[in-house]
């Protein structure tokens, strides 16, 4: 039996990581919150039950009614979940979005509402909680902006602490004409904080005062990816030597090397998503790093695949396994389950999430043949210890 504060450290491990829940006994069972997009089907925070060991997984139905929360994070103590409401993103649109506080019951699954804080920008797509469990970060895409807010012991969200808006463009003049930032995590030491951003073709690094909830440009302030990209996620190796970063845009991985004492990304290698024969539109999105540090998983929107990778132990480099179609269109999210032994895909435009087996050896997936269907428009899986 796991104590609270080794299943804390877990969470803590996961949220750097940016994949889901990772480490646990595979007898433990899970709750699997689902963030959707609320514009057409869905309500809001979908749950299922699920149990690694068997397989098993059962739907709990929606737990939280609030609008468009396309990204959840957890709160290290587990008793906490928040939401980014990407609601209200269009450009002219002045009124500032909000992120979501919940309080978890973990033997029901349901989420009680706590309060609702200003984003102080529009439409927020991603949000992470530092390892002392006291600062969320968040992206606003819309606005191009991040932010810190200060969470109150009770779980709730103060208002905000530190706030940063980014300058700038690139190349492509409908994509980015602006900033867009689409990702934020903080350093596997919690010395600073990462934000990709789209607009920029930059993974932005500041300097983070856990105490104070404060963001400083570090020196340098950024990493580049080629231009025209579209920095858009990324995940930290669990070695902390590398970071990954997938590029929306022109449907790519570029590797960092990521000096840790110093916060400085150095890049290393851009490789394509898909397969050389496909000519059509593709949005590149989602990106997983399995726990050993062997594999680097990314989501193709249009080709609906999920693209293996190989990272080279000694070099951090990529080299491509395979492509595995996701059995529906859109796949925005995928998340690798707490034990590694699945990766569910979360397809957006058929509402529903497919799950594949995942050989921990050669990486390969395999369809389980389980397709969940009670969260319709899903964009974001998260897995939480069930009591």
């Amino acid at each position: 039996m796991r104590t609270a504060a080794q299943i804390a450290l877990i969470v803590l491990a996961a949220l750097i990581a940016g994949v889901g829940l990772i480490g646990a006994a595979g007898s433990q069972e899970y709750l699997v919150y689902i963030g959707t997009n609320t514009r057409n089907k869905s309500k809001g925070i979908y749950a299922y039950r699920f149990q690694p060991s068997s397989g098993n997984i059962t739907p709990i139905g929606l737990v939280a009614e609030t609008p468009y929360p396309s990204w959840i994070a957890v709160h290290p103590k587990l008793q906490y979940l928040y939401a980014a409401n990407e609601n209200e993103f269009k450009p002219e649109r002045d009124k500032p979005s909000n992120i979501s506080a919940f309080a978890m019951d973990r033997k029901t699954g349901q989420l009680t509402l706590l309060n609702r804080a200003s984003a102080v920008g529009r439409g927020p797509c991603h949000v992470s909680v530092d390892r002392t469990g006291r600062a969320l970060m968040l992206a606003n895409y819309g606005s191009g902006s991040v932010a810190v807010l200060p969470i109150q012991a009770d779980g709730q969200l103060g208002e905000a602490t530190a706030f940063i808006q980014h300058k700038g463009s690139s190349v492509d003049p409908k994509r980015q004409a602006g900033p867009h930032a689409h990702c934020i995590l903080p350093s596997p030491d919690n010395r600073f904080v990462l934000a990709a951003d789209l607009g920029l073709d930059q993974v932005l690094v500041y300097r983070f005062d856990a105490a104070k909830g404060t963001l400083a440009p570090n020196e340098p302030p950024f990493g580049k990816v080629p231009p025209g990209a579209g920095a858009r996620h990324f995940v930290f190796h669990p070695n902390s030597r590398y970071a990954y970063v997938v590029n929306e845009i022109a449907n790519t991985v570029t590797t960092f090397r990521y000096q840790a004492n110093k916060g400085v990304l150095t890049e290393l290698q851009t490789v394509p998503t898909l397969p050389k024969d496909f000519s059509g539109h593709d949005l590149a999105s989602g990106i997983l790093i399995d726990r050993a540090g062997k594999f680097v998983y990314v989501s193709n929107r249009g080709h609906d695949s999920i693209a293996v990778f190989a990272i080279d132990p000694k070099k951090g480099t990529l080299t491509p396994v395979e492509h595995v179609p996701t059995q529906g269109k859109t796949p925005r999210s995928i998340a690798l389950d707490p034990t590694g032994t699945y990766l569910f895909a979360a397809n957006q435009d058929t509402h529903n999430i497919v799950l594949f087996r995942v050989d921990s050896k050669t990486g390969r997936l395999t369809p389980t043949g389980q397709v969940l269907d009670a969260s319709p428009e899903p964009t974001a899986v998260l897995f939480v210890p069930a009591l």
